[in-house]
Order: C-alpha cells, then structure tokens, then sequence
C-alpha cells in the first residue's frame, strides 16, 4: 500500500513538472512570436507554476482531491490555468476547431463562444478558419487580418500557434490563437489622413485671404489707416474662422478614434440639454428667438457627456442661426416606442424658419456639406457641425433623423437606446 502511495506521489510530481515544463514552452512561444511581451509572460508563468506546487502540497497534507470527471478534462484542466492568466484575448482549439480553452478576454471579444463547440459558431470569419487549419496542416505559425463591421468596424489580427501537447506527437494536437485589436491603429491611420485632406482643402481659403491682406499691409495700403483697420477685422475673422475649423477637425478626429468604445456610463439628457440652452441665452436674444425645452421626468442613456453636450450644442446652435426667422425654437425630450417596439431616448430640436429643400436632406451629415455656402460662412459654420453629430450618435448607437419642408422650418431628432440592463452585442 505505502509503495503504491509513493508510486501514485511519484506519477504526480512528474505530472506536475510536466505541466509546469509545457507552461514554460507555451509561455516562451508567445514571446519569441511577439504575442506576448515578457513582462506578462514572467507573472503568468509564475502563476502556472505556484498553482502546481500547491496542489502537490495540498496532497501531500493528505487533502483530498476531488473527483476527475473524465480523462480530456483532467487534460485540459492545465491549459485553462494558463490560458486564464494570460491578459489578451486567448482561445486553445482541436483539431475539429472546437474550442478547449478560452480567458475572459476571449470571452468579452466573441460573448458566443462555448467550450466545446466549433469556434465557428461564435467567430463566423473565414479567413479566421482557414488560417486554422493551415496552422494544423502546416506545422507554423500563422497571421491573418480580418474586420467586423457590426455594430461598428473594428480590426483584429490573430495569431494562430500550432501546440503540440504531448512530446512524442508526431502533429501539433492544439492551436493557440491569439487576437490583437488593430482598431485605435487604424483609426489613427485614417485620422491622420482626414485631417490632411480636410485641412489641406479647407485651409486654403482662409489661408490665401490673410496672405493678400498682409501683402496688401505691407504694400499700398501701408500709410492707409481706414484700410488697415477694415483689412484688420477681415483677417481677425479669418484667423477665428481657420481656430474653428480646426477644433472641429480636432473633436471629430478623437470622436472618430473612439468609436469602438461605447459609453458606459449613465447620463440624463434632460439637464444637458437644459445647460446647452442656457450657455446659448445670449444668440437666442441677438436673433429675437424664444426657446421652449418641454421635459419630464428624467430621461438617461450611456453616454458621455462632454461629446452629448457637443452634440446638442451644434443642433441647437444651427437652430438659431439658420432657423431664426421663425422666432421660435422648440425641444422636446421624451421615452417613446420605436417602430421594433423597443423603448428608445428621443430629442427633437424643431424650427420654424424657411426649411431645407428634400434634395439636401440626405448630405447633409456629410462634412463640408453646405446648403448655402456663402450663409453658411457668413453664420461661422465650418461645415462640420453635422458630421460631429452624426459621428457622436454612432459611438453611442443611436442615430438621426431629420425632417423638414420649405416655409415650414426643420426638425432635427435624436434617437437612443435608453439606460438599462447592458446586452452582449
């Protein structure tokens, strides 16, 4: 009986050495390939290998075990330690590409995924598959790159790791994949580009105007005090006009960024909206328009609430510059039912003034898009107003729509999913 005992402590010290070797070969695979840096690698490993020591202390102090429940899950209960401790999204798939193990990390980036299921269930990319099965085929490591477009795009790169379990197999058993987020690279990439054309094209007008007025200063109307001064004021407004328009590059740059992340954090509209109002006193009482915000109760969204500031900002502000002439303004927020039957967060900003002809309507979110170019420079608009709306609203899964009919005035309304209970996208 003791020579069996010794034999069975035997069997699983070297069952733990075997795990704590295979840990240091996995761990050090991750690193070679770049999948993981050595300051996540040193701690995980340490993890591994103090949960392996205390399990031979443990029975050593004769604490029972408990119970396996089958051979592969006695297997596998050492790949999920060390995949659990790994800080990127990790999954460990067979042959058959059925998931073996997976960390939380995992879990949050495909919500779908189950142990034991084809992870083409949960991940129904192709290209993800495929690469695979040449990980499998192959014997090497493997790259892809792939999108997904809903709710919103995002970039991903794995890494599939063809694992062999066992020192005598012949062939890699296991593929470790590994996921990277290439989103906030690749929205720098398109940021940095959007905001040279954008700068570039609209720039150059304001740009080319103060350099005629300095040349001007500097020339004929040196000794001609009228002209300084009304050239002045010119060149003032177009250094105020180019400040504006690259603030707005700016925020719908880093709104741009971040639109992955959705807010998750609860805001109420009604007091925001009440602020926005208020901050806008003084150009409701230059443009003679009365501005009536009709709300009850409380009315909360996941949101930031800088950029929902922003956001009631532009279309309030556009109400009165270019709704003015129906000297009246009115902003309902309301819960009502969507067409789905779903509750949705609803905020209507309404003028009465000439209204925007039907052929406008569905560009106008587009940047730089101006029904009335020279009104709406004369108003400071930048032509960026909507965009930054719209932009806004899809970080925060919502949308806009808008109404409108010539003589009439126009109808800007805000539509977002309300604060509660977060689902799983």
């Amino acid at each position: 009986m003791n020579e069996d005992r010794a034999a069975l402590g035997r069997r699983r010290e070297r069952g733990a050495q075997l795990v704590v070797a295979t840990a240091a070969l996995v761990f050090a695979i991750l690193v070679i390939s770049g999948a993981l840096t050595l300051g996540y690698a040193i701690p995980g490993f340490a993890v591994v290998a103090l949960v392996c020591f205390l399990a031979l202390r443990a029975d050593e102090n004769g604490k029972r075990a408990a119970p396996p429940h089958s051979v592969a899950e006695q297997a596998n209960d050492p790949l999920r330690t060390i995949v659990s401790g790994l800080p990127d999204p990790v999954i460990a798939v067979d042959r058959d590409s059925r998931v073996l193990a997976l960390n939380e990390a995992a879990r949050a980036l495909a919500p779908a995924l189950r142990q034991g299921e084809p992870v083409s269930l949960a991940m129904r990319m192709p290209e993800l598959i495929e690469t695979v099965g040449r990980a499998f085929a192959h014997g090497e490591t493997e790259r892809v790159e792939y999108s997904e477009r809903v709710p919103v795009d995002r970039w991903f790169e794995a890494v599939a790791m063809p694992v062999k379990r066992s020192v005598d197999a012949a062939m890699p058993d296991m593929v470790l994949l590994t996921f990277r987020d290439l989103t906030p690279l690749r929205r720098v990439e398109e940021m940095r580009a959007d905001f040279v054309a954008n700068a570039s094209h609209e720039l150059r007008t304001p740009l080319a105007a103060l350099s005629g007025f300095i040349e001007t200063l500097q020339g004929s109307a040196r000794d001609d005090a009228k002209a300084r001064e009304r050239f002045l004021a010119i060149m003032q407004e177009q250094a105020r006009r180019m400040a504006r328009l690259i603030d707005d590059l700016l925020s719908l740059s880093r709104i741009e960024l971040n639109a992955h992340r959705r807010p998750d954090v609860p805001v109420d509209l009604v007091p925001i909206v009440r602020q926005v109002v208020d901050s806008l006193q003084t150009l409701a009482r230059d443009r003679g328009v009365t501005v009536n915000v009709e709300a009850v109760g409380v009315l909360t969204v996941f949101g930031d609430r800088d950029e929902m500031v922003r956001l009631f900002e532009n279309l309030v502000e556009n109400a009165l510059k270019y709704g003015a002439a129906g000297k009246r303004l009115d902003i309902k927020l309301a819960l009502e039912t969507a067409s789905d039957g779903e509750p949705e967060a609803m905020a209507s900003v309404r003028d009465y003034g000439p209204g925007i002809a039907p052929e406008h309507l569905p560009r106008l979110t587009e940047r730089f898009y101006r029904v009335d170019v020279r009104e709406s420079r004369a108003q400071g608009g930048t032509g960026l107003g909507l965009a930054l709306v719209k932009h806004i609203l899809n970080r925060h899964r919502g949308r806009l729509s808008i109404e409108s009919t010539l003589g009439a005035g126009a109808t800007f309304t805000v539509h977002l999913p309300p604060a509660g209970p977060r689902v799983s996208q």
